[in-house]
């Protein structure tokens, strides 16, 4: 019976971190999605734009694992409402910022809010995780995924009619996030005083599976798993509606159906990655996952209409299924220092996407989106170093 309650205590904060990551990312996505009317009613510039993208990309991916590692050593029980806290003030902000001046700071704020809950709210799903930590990464993640899809959705039906004052109604989804928080807040509390007591660290072990040499180079390695999956999740993420249409004439509006089809698929693989990397091991997954994109990757410049829809669902699918593997191994090279390793990943994946959705832009804009198309389809053949991971164990063979 203990266990049975233990069990369902365990789900109800997983869901709450995941709705928790869903009101966040749904939050954070109404800034990029508010960009054109930003633009019009602030008569900005390209420029100003383009600044203003800097400046949350360095919030919400630079500060990640100072904070992971501010919260491994001092973890704080309310930290969830820290960060729903920094996200409506730069929501407000957001709203009536007057001029590009006030816009700054509103967006720097919002930033570090992303970067506050993600490190410290993934390495509380990893200790409420019962042992499923690829069941718990993956309920975590698969919120954040909704959310981001949610976001323009919704400012498209909010925002874009009635201009952007009307951004402070989604102070309700902040609301609602405080509410989602409390439960994780009261556990993690408990949590907390009950290792105190007993002399034990939040982490698994202090122990590190490898040396530090080893620890090193798998890092690095899945680095550059990061690296791979993230470039081309850009070019999906930011240019495919641009290409159907260009490619194939097709309207606006179905373009942008497409691409909330690759949006589904991605939540979906991020859903099933992380029980299956429990069952089989994170190393499977992680090669299964990225390299496993390949062929639907490589053929999508060869394919037709429905044929590249389909295989831009299928990648969608098997590239996002690695991520829970590729955090959940790096968590176990360090388990000590979960928030840092969740900090580092999630900043790296952030700068990564930015950074290549700005460069691959400006190479579309040299060579035009089929040639750029064709070479990100080769990304994920870097797939093949995971080959030169070491393995931890039974779980990451």
């Amino acid at each position: 019976m203990t266990t049975h309650r233990n069990s369902n205590t365990m789900l109800r904060i997983l869901i709450c971190l995941g709705a928790s990551h869903l009101l966040n990312d749904l939050l954070q996505a109404v800034l990029t999605a508010s960009y054109p009317i930003i633009k019009e009613e602030l008569a900005m510039s390209f420029a100003e734009i383009g600044l203003i993208t800097l400046v949350y990309q360095i919030a919400a991916s630079v500060f990640q694992p100072l904070v992971g590692l501010f919260f491994d050593r001092h973890p704080m029980p309310r930290s969830l409402w820290v960060a729903t806290t920094l996200t409506t003030v730069g929501i407000i902000g957001l709203a009536l910022s007057p001029n590009i001046y006030w816009m700054l700071p509103s967006v720097f704020i919002i930033g570090v809010g992303s970067s506050t809950l993600h490190p410290e709210a993934s390495r509380i799903a990893s200790l409420a995780s019962g042992g499923k930590r690829g069941l718990a990464q993956a309920i975590f993640q698969v919120g954040g995924n909704i959310g981001s899809s949610l976001g323009p959705l919704l400012v498209a039906i909010i925002v874009a009619p009635n201009g952007r004052t009307s951004i402070l109604w989604f102070l309700f989804f902040a609301a609602l996030a405080y509410m989602v928080a409390s439960p994780v807040s009261r556990w993690f509390a408990e949590y907390l005083t009950k290792a105190r007591k007993e002399n034990i660290r939040m982490a698994v072990s202090n122990k590190r599976p490898l040396s530090m040499w080893m620890t090193v180079w798998a890092l690095v390695v899945l680095t550059v798993l990061i690296f791979s999956k993230y470039i081309y999740m850009a070019s999906l993420n930011n240019y495919y509606t641009f290409y159907l249409i260009e490619q194939f004439g097709v309207s606006v509006q179905f373009s942008q159906v497409c691409l909330f089809t690759f949006l589904a698929a991605t939540a979906i693989g991020t859903f099933v990655g992380g029980p299956v990397g429990d069952r089989i091991g994170r190393k499977y997954v992680i090669w299964i996952s990225i390299l496993g994109t390949a062929p639907f990757s490589l053929f999508m410049p060869y394919a037709g209409l429905w044929g590249t829809i389909i295989l831009s669902f299928c990648a969608g699918f098997m590239l996002s299924s690695a991520f829970p593997a590729i955090l959940l191994y790096a968590q176990e090279l360090l388990p000590y220092r979960l928030g840092l390793i969740s900090g580092l990943f999630y900043g790296f994946a952030f700068g990564v996407a930015g950074i290549a959705s700005a460069i691959l832009g400006q190479y579309i804009d040299l060579y035009g989106l089929k040639p750029v198309y064709d070479f990100c389809a080769y990304m994920p053949l870097l797939g093949l170093v995971a080959a030169f991971s070491p393995s931890l164990g039974k779980k990451n063979l």
